[in-house]
């Protein structure tokens, strides 16, 4: 029986470092479908490094880290006085759920068509960044409906979603203690099977300051580009009678 499994990158665009990382993990490693934050600084230099290569590619929509594309006075609840997002922080220590869903989807919408101008076509999926938001869940899932988009619903208990036409089970272990990418692949083949497909995320990056100054996830991104690329893994793979996919197939 075949075992049907969905590597995911996140964060293209986060910065430089991240973004070469990233290139290494698409060119010469395991990673058939990207999520690209369309709002960074680096987006641009990160989109010239990919857009030649034959992945899916997603909106990895982003409330939380540097400025939204929309006028700030617009969504005063996704903003701080500066007119930069609140941090992920924020949205972890509150107490509770402090997004407007009418302003969410204003960023939403401009996220969405920021990816249309930078690759000229609708992404292949449509899913959020870092934020475990109610109204954010429910503003991502509206314009993925109003534009007919595949939207990747969040889920960490174990379920399966449907994502397109597929079942699919969520696995990110990149927070826990001790986190190890090969075992993280290795859970995961081993529940894999025909029936559910079996998606991991992954965040392969390098370091850089900017990095070094805005995120707490940093040399996990470093061991992820290692295992992404190594050539016995991906013989491993082979040998477990694994079908790598995209978002692009489900």
């Amino acid at each position: 029986m075949s075992k049907k499994l969905l590597l995911r990158a996140d964060d293209l665009g986060y910065s430089e470092a991240v973004n070469y990382g990233i290139e290494k993990s698409v060119k010469e490693g395991l990673i058939r479908s990207l999520g690209v934050m369309v709002n960074m600084p680096a987006t641009e230099h990160g989109v010239n490094l990919i857009k030649d290569c034959d992945i899916a590619l997603g909106v990895h929509t982003n409330i939380c880290a540097e400025r939204p594309l929309t006028d700030p006075r617009l969504i005063p609840s996704l903003v701080d006085d500066n007119g930069y997002f609140k941090s992920s922080r924020t949205y972890r220590e509150a107490k509770e759920d402090f997004v407007v869903f009418e302003e969410v989807i204003l960023e939403i919408e401009a996220q969405y068509h920021r990816f249309v101008e930078l690759f000229g076509r609708k992404p292949d999926y449509f899913e959020g960044h870092a934020v475990a938001s109610q109204n954010f869940f429910k503003g991502l899932e509206h314009v993925a409906n109003k534009f007919g988009l595949k939207y990747s619903p969040f889920s960490m208990g174990g379920e399966p979603v449907t994502i397109g036409h597929s079942q699919v089970t969520f696995t990110m272990d990149s927070m826990l203690p001790d986190y190890d990418p090969l075992v993280m692949l290795e859970k995961i083949v081993a529940l894999a099977g025909d029936d559910v497909v079996q998606l991991a995320v992954f965040h392969p990056g390098y370091l850089d300051h900017y990095l070094l100054t805005h995120s707490t996830l940093l040399n996990e991104r470093c061991l992820e580009v290692e295992i992404l690329t190594d050539p016995r893994v991906k013989e491993w793979l082979v040998e477990q009678d694994v079908i790598l996919m995209d978002y692009r197939q489900l």
